[in-house]
């Protein structure tokens, strides 16, 4: 690719802070990949010195790799990694600061709520009152936000006296006492580390002479606080992001990171790229148009010099079946055309739209992958053989420990693992260590009545760990301690005996992990198990599209959330479902101008995907909780300049005008909108009477149990007024939210 004239002088302004605002499809990895050549071809700078941070190890490897590709000199020690990676890396070289062993667990979502059910459980909580998701809602957002146990001075929002912030600090101590640490803690345990021990960090600063960031808009607030700190010095920084593709902030991500850079490295020179190069005329005149209507953003002038292109397609339909009725129609027409299918994609905004086209794909005969369904790491199997991994290097591991004590079946049941736990609390060991201080002395059985099977089936489980932890320091292969494991505890001959077509896709995937190590090992310089487990660890949470492009097959249509086709492009795409409450969301529409403006930003996001051709699909009516819902098209639709838009109907619709006008008064009733569709096409709704009288007990899925005080309006107009059990009061439409009576 040639570059222009914005991109060259990026890629040469490369003293002092800099800030690339590049636009959807605008090059910017290709400038970004220019920058660190140049760096390191005309400026000589060692690739010691650089420190390339961006947010998938995919993203990383293909960007070192296409730098390799053109430079005549070993880069090897070119550092193009993850926050995440980063973070890990840095704590085991300096872990004796921070009270850990360098071989210490990473736990996953899955685990950290293990920890946390395992607390309120002691503590006698009842779920109802308080949910584990909403205990680590709470523990992500003080961490994305570099709150750490002792860092006062983060501590704005926090209330030492609440009840969520004592389990906070006792889940912080159960991961300490497992030698663990979770995601946010790579992150906040990286800022301590910078924040207390100031000749670490002047060691990190003089190593890393230049930083760079890319997909700026999704770093939250202690990735930010990491990045000032390593270069404030030196002030060598360079980011790169597009806060109109900011749509994350539901996992920590803070658009005042990019909104607010200048405050803080007032010295900055901005570079806006505003050339696209993927998309047609009309597709990005089109998403211009409505991503210009938010507040919140720098203010870019997307353009493109490729041919004008079709239409934006809207397409009305009559409902979700329709909908779908028109999408496998166009797919067929276009394969007539000779278009392949995995240069096209559906787009929904909520996973629960996917079945109804599914079903249509399938009895069509239309061949499709849903991007984003199980990742191999999380299918039970592997978690199982990741867990006596984790054992073997990391002792103190009582999750993995508590995992595999009875897998396969040792006649180890809950019963005798709760004795387990009690002493070990009370000895204040671990599990591990508990166990192997029972084997080593045969009295404490019978103390603990204990059967001989039960001494037996320990003896041999403790046999198995120290063998391989033996193997293991020994400097044998990752891959030959994994299959001794394997067959040695049991697991590959308990699965040949069931003899079901299930059993046989685990004995595949267990051989497809051993496939897994053995890749490792051959591109790895130092391969261990601690090793293996962090690159995995770390893959398996952060590459939600990490393998999309290299696997779609030619004759596969694509389907996935519009947050997960962040990144991707493809010829033809499809979204459905632009309707009010669903895109935008009708929690967006309740948050008001920050909601709405996310929304608008993944509505953007979905748009600048195609690079031929867009089609956008709305239902009148859609099935939604149980009933129909008739909610008019999106807002976002009305944004886009009629001479870019192509209008059609699809569902036997009789009325000529145009959609959106039926559907802007909010006063308009349900049989305007249902006499749009023939007779034999209407769906009559039968109205309930309310169920959210006063006094009422509910649940909302977000916050939790409340009162209803007060209801107004009727229909598909009813609202709720609820008193939640944090005093919060909140009105909800009755027909959208997502509300229980108890």
């Amino acid at each position: 690719m040639i570059l222009n004239e914005t991109q060259k002088q990026v890629i040469t302004h490369v003293d002092g802070p800099v800030m690339v605002l590049a636009g959807a499809g605008s090059g910017k990895t290709r400038t970004l990949v220019s920058r660190v050549i140049y760096l390191l071809e005309e400026k000589k700078i060692s690739p010691y010195k650089v420190l390339a941070m961006t947010f998938s190890n995919k993203a990383a490897r293909e960007m070192k790799e296409r730098i390799a590709t053109e430079v005549d000199f070993d880069i090897g020690t070119l550092q193009i990694t993850t926050f995440h990676s980063f973070c890990a890396r840095l704590l085991r070289n300096e872990s004796e600061y921070i009270g850990l062993s360098k071989n210490f667990t990473i736990y996953d979502d899955s685990e950290s709520k293990t920890v946390v059910k395992s607390i309120l459980k002691r503590r006698g909580v009842n779920p109802k009152d308080v949910s584990p998701f909403e205990v680590m809602y709470y523990i992500d957002d003080l961490k994305n936000n570099g709150y750490y146990l002792g860092g006062s001075h983060h501590a704005e929002n926090v209330n030492p006296e609440d009840d969520f912030f004592s389990i906070f600090k006792e889940y912080e101590t159960e991961l300490h006492k497992a030698n663990a640490i979770d995601f946010g803690g790579l992150l906040t345990g990286v800022l301590e580390l910078f924040e207390k021990h100031p000749k670490v960090l002047e060691h990190y600063r003089n190593k890393y002479s230049y930083v760079l960031v890319d997909e700026y808009q999704d770093t939250n607030r202690v990735q930010f606080e990491i990045v000032r700190k390593l270069s404030e010095q030196h002030r060598n920084i360079c980011v790169v992001g597009d806060e109109d593709q900011s749509i994350y902030s539901w996992r920590g991500a803070d658009i005042r990171n990019i909104m607010d850079f200048e405050k803080v490295f007032k010295d900055v020179k901005i570079f806006k790229l505003e050339q696209n190069y993927r998309s047609s005329g009309i597709i990005i005149e089109a998403a211009a148009a409505v991503i210009s209507r938010n507040r919140m953003r720098k203010g870019k002038t997307m353009w493109t010099a490729n041919s004008k292109g079709d239409a934006v397609d809207i397409i009305e339909c009559a409902d979700e079946k329709n909908e779908a009725d028109f999408v496998v129609k166009e797919l067929c027409e276009l394969k007539d055309k000779d278009v392949l299918l995995k240069d096209t994609a559906i787009f929904y905004r909520t996973n629960s739209q996917s079945r109804v086209i599914e079903d249509h794909l399938r009895r069509q005969g239309i061949p499709y992958r849903i991007v984003g369904g199980i990742k191999f790491y999380e299918r039970k199997e592997i978690k199982d053989l990741i867990a006596y991994l984790r054992l073997i290097v990391n002792e103190k591991d009582s999750l993995a420990f508590s995992r595999i004590i009875n897998i396969p079946t040792r006649g180890i049941g809950a019963t005798t693992l709760r004795k387990l736990e009690d002493i070990s609390v009370k000895n204040q060991n671990s599990l591990w260590e508990t166990v192997v201080e029972l084997v080593n002395n045969s009295e404490k059985y019978f103390e603990l009545k204990l059967s001989a099977r039960i001494k037996s089936a320990l003896d041999e489980f403790v046999h198995l760990i120290e063998e391989a932890k033996y193997w293991d320091k020994s400097g044998v292969a990752p891959s030959k301690v994994y299959e001794k494991v394997l067959h040695s505890s049991g697991y590959i001959e308990h699965l040949k005996t069931q003899k079901d077509y299930e059993s046989l896709n685990r004995i595949e995937n267990l051989d497809e992990l051993l496939n897994a190590i053995s890749d490792y090992e051959e591109t790895s310089l130092n391969p261990n198990i601690v090793s293996f487990l962090e690159t995995i660890n770390l893959d398996s949470n952060h590459e939600e599209n990490s393998l999309i492009n290299e696997n779609l097959l030619s004759g596969e249509v694509s389907l996935m959330t519009v947050h997960g086709a962040k990144g991707l492009e493809f010829n033809y795409v499809f979204v459905m479902g632009a309707e009010e409450n669903l895109f935008p969301s009708y929690r967006s529409v309740e948050e008001a101008e920050n909601g709405l403006e996310e929304e608008r930003r993944l509505f953007y996001v979905a748009m600048t995907r195609a690079m031929k051709k867009l089609y956008i699909l709305f239902a009148q009516a859609r099935m939604l909780f149980g009933q129909y819902k008739f909610n008019g098209p999106s807002r976002f639709l009305s944004e886009i300049p009629e001479h870019l838009v192509n209008w059609k109907r699809w569902g036997i619709i009789k009325n000529s005008e145009d959609a959106y006008h039926d559907f802007d008064d909010d006063d308009d009733d349900d049989e305007l909108r249902r006499s749009r569709l023939d007779d034999e096409a209407v769906i009559h709704v039968a109205r309930p009477k309310s169920k959210f009288n006063p006094g009422v007990t509910v649940i909302h899925t977000l916050y939790g149990e409340g009162l209803v005080l007060e209801t107004s309006g009727v229909g598909k107009d009813e609202k709720v007024l609820v008193k939640f059990k944090d005093g919060s009061k909140r009105k909800f439409m009755a027909t959208v939210a997502p509300l229980m009576t108890l």
